[in-house]
Formats: structure tokens, sequence, C-alpha cells
């Protein structure tokens, strides 16, 4: 007797953590759905780029690119405020970098539910990381508790939708460790929060994806303009 898969929604952006989550969720057997996200980031076209390749490699074909632009409009970050320098990493600091879009997660969320409703899909991945990641506030695991019971409150009584964060107490050394031993293409995807033809290198986001890449031994395999050590 062959039993249906669950359905479920991927929010992926391109980068590492959501091509790991992505390559976990194929691995316990979903029928998957990405989203991606257009909101006003610097490196959007790239981002783009990558997820597109990503959905190929997996052979997801139900996709969404959403556009999400008017938090570019709202502003307050660096990846969307042209303004404000984005920031380098700085592994000692606990403060919330510039590179913070306010209450970003919340919005693209909301987005997923909305889908994962009208084409019945039971879960939604996305790759938060609360332990090696930047401080940000809508990637600590609190927060998906608090979104899952928003969930059932606004969803009609016969929706069944639970967020799944399979990486949030990783460190990203894990996540890329997570990765080789599922076979995800880092090739594809893309991290850099300044740049769309090499990745910079020193961006905060480069910088935790390197040194990850350096904890576990490996080179990453896409082309960076610096590749300074971390470690």
């Amino acid at each position: 007797m062959v039993t249906e898969k669950v359905k479920a929604v991927v929010l992926l952006s391109g980068g590492m953590d959501s091509l790991v989550t992505t390559a976990i969720a194929d691995a316990e057997g979903f029928a998957l759905a990405a989203m991606h996200v257009n909101y006003g980031q610097r490196t959007w076209l790239r981002e783009l780029d990558s997820f597109r390749a990503i959905c190929n490699h997996y052979n997801i074909e139900q996709r969404l690119e959403v556009n999400a632009d008017f938090l570019g409009q709202i502003g307050g970050s660096s990846l969307t405020d042209y303004s404000m320098p984005v920031s380098g990493a700085d592994f000692q600091d606990s403060s919330i970098p510039t590179s913070y879009v306010p209450f970003r997660n919340a919005g693209f969320l909301s987005m997923a539910v909305s889908w994962a409703e009208v084409i019945g899909a039971r879960r939604i991945f996305i790759g938060a990381v609360e332990e090696d990641s930047s401080g940000y506030p809508d990637c600590r695991k609190v927060f998906y508790d608090a979104f899952n019971r928003v969930i059932v409150l606004g969803t009609k009584p016969e929706t069944s939708i639970e967020i799944l964060t399979p990486l949030i107490e990783m460190q990203k050394s894990d996540i890329v460790r997570k990765g080789m031993d599922l076979k995800a293409p880092f090739v594809l995807s893309w991290s850099c929060y300044k740049s769309e033809g090499k990745a910079c290198g020193i961006c905060d986001s480069c910088a935790r994806r390197l040194r990850a890449f350096e904890l576990m031994g490996i080179a990453d395999p896409i082309d960076y303009e610096e590749r300074p050590h971390y470690i």
C-alpha cells in the first residue's frame, strides 16, 4: 500500500543553512514545496539563482517566489539600506548586528503558513540557528515555539501545520558536517550579504560560513574575493 508523502514548505533563501535544511527535509521523505522571498536585500538576484538551482537539484517543482520588498522600504538593516555599512564578523560580540532585518522571520513565516494552508502542507521547515547565529532575536527556539501556538490560533480548525527548525541547536560546523553527510550541494548555495559576483569573505555571514568549513577541515567550494582564516 503506497502512503502519500506529507507535504512540507521549505523557506529556502539559497544560503548554507536553508540548503542543509532542505537536504534534511528531503532525506526525511517529505514532499517539498519551496518558498523564496525578495525583501529588498542587496544580494537578492544571486540568492534567487541559488534558490532555483537548489530546487532543481532536489526536483522541487512546486515553488513560490514572493516579493516582500516593503521590508526594504521600512529599512533598519544594512541588508536593505545601502547607507548602512554591512558589518564584519565579531565572534565575541553578543549585540544584535546591523544585518538584522526587524521582525523579518515573522513575515516570512506568515507567508509560509498562508501558502501551507492553501496547498495542504503540514510542515514548514526554516533553517534558523540559535547557538551559533549572529544574535538575531527571531532565530531563537522560543520564537518558533510561540509562532507554532499562533498558527493554531490563527488558522482554520482543521488545519494542522507545524514549524520545524532542525538546525536550531547546531553550531555552524555541525551544519557543514550534516550537509556533507547528506551530500548537500554547497557549491549551489550563497551566503554573502554584500556581493553577487564572488562572495566577499569578510561580512558576518561569509566569516561564519568560512570558519565552519575551516573547523571541519573542508574547503568551501564557492569563490571568494578574500578567503581569510577565522580559526
